[in-house]
């Protein structure tokens, strides 16, 4: 496979937006997001005025207005990566994540078969597979069990993606990525949620005590990945992206002082005070682990970046930026 005039949706979005970055190859990226509370077209502002870049506003439900632009610009491949995200979120207020997360993969998928000339690539989450305990990972074998709102609806989306692809002989491909972090990403998030206490010297907030895993992921290394997936990879397909770095929260909240510390030269030990342990979320999964042989192996990608440095560039950018870290 290999495509050269995209829309990719949610191209404003932290995650999104590095993947439309690392695109310079291509002939055409148009990038269509609805421009939400997650969405930041500060992002892209390095390519705004590039002329094979353009941006559109819309819905990811408007299928007139996603076929349109997929017939007036010859697209060959959309690239789905416009989601609600947030579990939080997803369990004060579920039925967002449906309207969105599936709703509007229907709708796509839907373009998708009257121009079915279109490869379609979908972005979901390690988070479908539900928990792990000390031991294993997931692959892309692994059953589905998702136990919040927000991975309920990436779940039903991939199963509608699968649906279309056997029912209607759609060209498709999934990818279920860990946890991302790095430059552009909203603060509602762990990292930079943390990296704004630091910098405020507000409190810091973690979940229980701490000891939920996850695999962290720096964006890029995410991003190249369904790069790499779109030029190497084979239609059908499920492709699990890990960071092979897993952290529990706790150890990366020190992680980040030592780091924070480091870069603004003061003394983590007043940061450390500011830790406080606040009641856990309801149906807070353990553990996550991917594990990513099948796309290094087959497509020949890895992750490029280790915790230390990627979390030290992350830091750097939040300081240039610090207007970024503010809560919405």
């Amino acid at each position: 496979m290999r495509y050269n005039r995209l829309l990719v949706t949610g191209g404003a979005g932290f995650i999104g937006s590095s993947f439309i970055r690392c695109g310079s190859h291509v002939e055409k990226i148009i990038n269509y997001d609805l421009l939400t509370y997650a969405s930041d077209l500060r992002n892209l502002a390095s390519i705004e005025d590039d002329p094979r870049y353009l941006f559109v506003q819309g819905d990811i439900r408007d299928e007139a207005l996603v076929e349109k632009l997929c017939i007036e610009h010859e697209i060959d491949a959309i690239v789905h990566f416009a989601a609600e995200s947030h579990v939080d979120r997803s369990i004060m207020g579920p039925r967002a994540f449906y309207e969105t997360n599936v709703g509007g993969t229907i709708a796509l998928l839907e373009v998708v078969r009257r121009q079915r000339h279109i490869h379609f690539h979908h972005i979901s989450t390690d988070e479908v597979y539900g928990t792990l305990f000390e031991e294993g990972t997931f692959n892309e074998d692994s059953p589905y069990r998702p136990n919040s709102p927000y991975s309920a609806s990436k779940a039903a989306s991939d199963h509608f993606v699968r649906a279309y692809t056997h029912t209607y002989g759609l060209s498709t491909t999934i990818s279920h990525c860990t946890n991302n972090y790095g430059p552009c990403q909203n603060v509602e998030k762990f990292i930079p949620r943390m990296i704004a206490g630091c910098l405020h010297r507000e409190k810091l907030p973690v979940y229980g005590k701490g000891i939920n895993v996850r695999d962290w992921i720096f964006v890029d290394d995410h991003s190249e990945a369904v790069w790499t997936i779109l030029e190497k990879g084979e239609r059908g397909e499920v492709y699990d992206i890990g960071g092979e770095c897993e952290r529990r929260n706790i150890d990366l909240l020190h992680l980040i002082i030592d780091e924070f510390s480091r870069l603004v030269q003061n003394d983590p030990e007043n940061l450390r005070k500011l830790i406080t342990f606040v009641p856990d979320r309801p149906g807070h999964d353990l553990r996550y682990a991917i594990d990513c042989t099948k796309i290094k192996r087959e497509l020949g990608w890895r992750p490029l970046h280790d915790m230390s440095s990627g979390i030290r560039k992350t830091i750097s950018w939040y300081l240039e930026h610090s207007e970024r870290l503010v809560q919405v």
